[in-house]
């Protein structure tokens, strides 16, 4: 009868505490890069739907502003609204046109993600020893990461098929030094839970999470909150344009009359 040390008996439990955190850290891990591309998608589709009408509404509204300040040059603080509002126009238009460069659709497989989860499993940063090994594993999670939100199932593969051939896989260690690996993996798969959890929940109490809710939610019930909320906005737009639009007749009417009573051009000065 073969009789274990007691270092081997303890390696044993360490690995079977460690397989199984590692199964773990590789779903939370597949969770997050989910959650993520689900609320990039989120936003491209609100984008998309709703955030571009907004942004048009911002600069119709800017533009009124800087109608009202030709009506009363010398009033700072209507000068000081207008600035604002053509910032926050600048902004929504930024927000508008960045949200709509991000609209994939994210659909991964029930392939996709066993080959995420198992290569996660494996070349998990947080598995590494060393400050070198570690940098290697980042750039190959970053890589994974990518190819799994891309839905890109043949780089999927090779990844895992490039991996699990790799030098690094290799152990020929003494007992003792892989008890200490154990331990030091396992302490540091713990942190990086803790860590997940951590942007999970920051996740969730963004603003960008309760809106999606909200809309799934709706849908539910068969309502289109996105849709609701375009036509609000789109209402809203079309009351800005006549007001924009009574505003401009305004001055140029004033125009006309300076120049038609005292032969002056002050559009030069506005």
């Amino acid at each position: 009868m073969n009789v274990l040390a007691p270092e081997e008996i303890e390696l044993n439990k360490k690995r079977r505490v460690l397989e199984r955190l590692k199964d773990k850290l590789a779903d939370r891990e597949e969770e997050m890069t989910d959650l993520r591309a689900e609320l990039d998608q989120f936003e491209a589709q609100y984008t998309m739907e709703v955030a571009r009408l907004y942004a048009e509404l911002d600069e119709i509204e800017a533009q009124i502003a800087e109608e009202e300040v030709k009506l009363v040059p010398d009033d700072e603080e209507i000068k000081k609204r207008a600035e604002e509002l053509r910032k926050q126009a600048e902004e929504s238009a930024a927000r508008a046109e960045a949200g709509e460069n991000c609209s994939f659709k994210f659909q991964p497989n029930a392939e996709a993600k066993k080959a995420y989860h198992n290569l996660a499993k494996i070349i998990h940063p947080d598995l590494a020893l060393d400050a070198r090994e570690k940098e290697k594993r980042h750039a190959l999670m970053a890589k994974l990461n990518e190819a799994y939100s891309a839905g890109d199932q043949n780089r999927l593969n090779k990844l895992v098929e490039d991996f699990r051939d790799s030098p690094d896989l290799v152990r020929g260690d003494s007992v003792g030094d892989e008890l200490v690996r154990a331990i030091r993996q396992t302490y540091q798969i713990k942190n990086r839970l803790k860590e997940l959890r951590a942007e999970k929940l920051i996740a969730e109490v963004s603003e960008l999470y309760i809106l999606r809710q909200k809309v799934e939610a709706e849908m539910r019930e068969g309502r289109n909150l996105l849709k609701q909320m375009a036509n609000r906005t789109i209402t809203h737009i079309k009351k800005s344009e006549r007001r924009l639009e009574n505003l401009r007749n305004l001055n140029q009417a004033q125009e006309e009359y300076v120049k038609d009573q005292y032969g002056m051009d002050i559009s030069a000065f506005r």
